[in-house]
């Protein structure tokens, strides 16, 4: 079943001749010929039966005794056949404002997601005939491919590090697949997708707390990492300067001991407290 464009006439000049139709004969011809009056005035109410106004962003559907016949899109009062039936149905773009959805994502952690999705009508024939109820057949199909896409990637790459899309990707190829596959599954419908975005993202209250928790501490491990990785290329440095200048020489020992003090002051979280030998290294 496709879209077919159904031709439609003006209807202001057939509104004109339809009211004339019923209010003229009976003042005219009913004390003469009462017959003619009558058929008339039936012939009027016809025509006037056969208008239908659309409106901008609108259709009309038409069937004649199960039959598709086409769709009117022209704007204004327009007529057609008189025993078509119309349907009218909205072509201006929809919001779907999904609801929370608790599922569980590919490495098994319960989370909550929701998404927006705006969407339209695309071709009224599949839209009126190939599904029962196409607002009803959105939602349900906006559910089944939110509950896909979140089982399908990591909620982020803290536990899987070598995943490329997590659901907290924040380059929006995420909403990318959404809308991709949101439109496959509504094709069928005559609908499709504006636009589909994650407008709710979030671990389940019963492991948000735990897993606050390792992201807290993953990003100590990593600023650790780097507050030491730092120190040691300013060790290095610090050894190979004196090196170079010839200020002092040290033994091994010193080396160590030296190396061990500039990593206390370099990667404490407090500022240290300076202490004055006045001995030496080994008495």
């Amino acid at each position: 079943m496709k879209e077919k464009e159904l031709d439609s006439q003006s209807g202001y000049l057939l509104l004109i001749a339809g009211l004339l139709l019923i209010f003229v004969p009976p003042i005219a011809l009913m004390q003469i010929i009462p017959i003619l009056a009558v058929i008339l005035m039936i012939s009027g109410f016809i025509l006037i039966i056969g208008l239908t106004v659309i409106n901008p962003n609108q259709a009309a559907v038409a069937t004649f005794f199960g039959n598709y016949e086409g769709s009117m899109k022209q704007t204004g009062l327009r007529w057609v056949n008189p025993l078509f039936k119309r349907k009218k149905i909205s072509l201006r773009a929809r919001n779907l404002n999904g609801q929370k959805l608790k599922v569980n994502d590919k490495l098994g952690n319960p989370i909550e997601i929701a998404a927006v999705v705006v969407w339209r009508v695309s071709d009224t024939a599949k839209a009126i005939f190939e599904v029962d109820d196409y607002q009803k057949f959105v939602d349900i199909q906006s559910e089944a491919a939110v509950r896909h896409l979140a089982s399908s990637y990591a909620y982020d790459n803290i536990e899987d590090e070598h995943a490329t899309i997590t659901l907290r990707d924040g380059s929006g190829k995420i909403n990318e697949m959404l809308e991709k596959e949101l439109n496959e599954r509504i094709a069928q419908a005559g609908v499709e997708v504006v636009e589909a975005r994650i407008s709710h993202l979030s671990y389940a209250p019963e492991i948000a707390h735990a897993m606050l928790q390792r992201q807290q501490a993953t990003a100590v491990v990593a600023a650790r990492k780097q507050i030491v990785e730092g120190a040691v290329g300013m060790v290095e440095m610090a050894l190979a300067r004196l090196s170079e200048k010839e200020i002092v020489q040290l033994d091994e020992e010193r080396k160590a001991a030296m190396v061990s003090n500039l990593l206390v002051v370099l990667c404490g979280e407090k500022s240290v407290s300076p202490v004055v030998n006045a001995g030496t290294l080994y008495n």
